[in-house]
């Protein structure tokens, strides 16, 4: 597996401070996607051991509040692999901080035995390809209004997506922003 980036103080891509980790290689070339060098599966820096220790000496410290996932795209067959491995490297070591993982694959899709064995090592999923006609500055912790912020625990113990309590599902500032 390649990554594209790996950012260690970021505030983007989840609640509070946050390691991210954008893996390379993603099939949806969804239109106007922020991050189009990493569809290709060789952009970027291998991910190697080293890599992997990096970031879990960064989610040592305390003002780290969890990992993110993004890309290209995790769930891609050829990333999951890596990434499991990883994710249960964090959750033995920092069980408490939380997991968020980006997809462009909808929740209900995600059902071979290798996608649900990363999910159960997952907290928050955001699910849903970026849809640029959908697309609004005004949501928080996705790009488009058709993207879900999902319970990944309870969607799994439920076998339906649940979305995340207390995510906003409207814009900002236009009256009562929590369902």
């Amino acid at each position: 597996m390649n990554y594209a980036a790996l950012k260690k103080f970021d505030i983007a891509n989840g609640p509070g401070v946050r390691v991210s980790l954008f893996v390379s290689g993603c099939r949806h070339h969804c239109k106007n996607c922020f991050n189009r060098e990493a569809w290709d599966f060789d952009y970027g820096k291998p991910f190697t051991a080293d890599t992997e220790e990096e970031i879990l000496t960064e989610l040592d410290k305390d003002y780290i509040k969890g990992l993110s996932l993004l890309g290209g795209e995790p769930f891609e067959p050829e990333n999951r692999g890596a990434l499991t491995a990883l994710l249960k490297k964090v959750k033995q070591r920092n069980p408490e901080k939380p997991v968020w993982c980006y997809t462009g694959f909808e929740f209900e899709k995600l059902t071979d035995p290798t996608a649900v064995e990363m999910l159960s090592l997952i907290d928050v999923l955001v699910d849903g390809k970026f849809v640029e006609e959908l697309k609004s500055l005004d949501l928080i912790f996705r790009g488009s209004s058709n993207q879900r912020i999902l319970d990944v625990k309870r969607s799994l113990k439920a076998g339906e997506a649940v979305w995340l309590e207390g995510v906003w599902r409207r814009k900002m500032g236009s009256g009562n922003i929590y369902e």
